[in-house]
Order: C-alpha cells, then sequence, then structure tokens
C-alpha cells in the first residue's frame, strides 16, 4: 500500500493505459460488418428451390374425380400387399414391476468323504 503513496503518477499513467486498452479491444468500430443486426435481400432463387416450387404448383392443379375407380383399368390393378399378423400385445403397465411367485428352493450339497 505504500507503494501506491509513494508512485501516484505512475499507478494513474497505468490505470489510463489500462482503461484505454481495455476500451479500445470492448468498443471496436462502428462499421463493423459483424453486426449483430443485418438486412439481407435475397434476389434469385436457388435452382433446386425452383423445382420444388415448380412441383407443388403442378400438384396444386391436380383434381381427382371419382371416375377412375369406375375404369375398368383400374379393376385390373392387383393388390400385392402382405397382410399384417396381429401379435399378441404385451403387458397393460410395461413399466410395473413383474408378478413373480418364486418358491423357496432349498438344495443342500453333500460333502464328499476325504
Amino acid at each position: 500500500m505504500d507503494f501506491f503513496f509513494k508512485h501516484k503518477f505512475i499507478v494513474v499513467i497505468i490505470v489510463i493505459i489500462v482503461t484505454a486498452v481495455a476500451w479500445y479491444m470492448l468498443a471496436g468500430s462502428s462499421n463493423s460488418p459483424d453486426a449483430v443486426l443485418v438486412s439481407e435481400s435475397v434476389q434469385e432463387i436457388p435452382p433446386e428451390a425452383q423445382d420444388l416450387l415448380n412441383s407443388l404448383q403442378a400438384l396444386q392443379s391436380v383434381d381427382l374425380e371419382g371416375s377412375i375407380f369406375t375404369n375398368p383399368s383400374f379393376h385390373l390393378l392387383k393388390d400385392f400387399s402382405t397382410p399384417i399378423i396381429p401379435e399378441p400385445l404385451g403387458r397393460a403397465n410395461p413399466f410395473a414391476p413383474y408378478e413373480t411367485n418364486v418358491s423357496s428352493v432349498s438344495t443342500t450339497t453333500a460333502s464328499s468323504p476325504r
């Protein structure tokens, strides 16, 4: 503490330099390209997105009529789907502990003579 009182001028200069360096490092420039609020305008749609938009627009114009189901060609179609076989259901509460009826089995071991 005695050092600070004897060298006040040096301590003040060091504090001013540290404050200036901190101000410079933290403040930065106001014309920074890494600004938080940036507005961008999209003027061109990428080709992949344009293809998707075209496909969606084509699907929007599709209109299904019931006349396709009365067509003889529709009745000639065959169903190749596989039937779903019902499986046995599991327990009502799969997280409940198992109910076990464990009977105590006593086993005796015979000691062999030596």
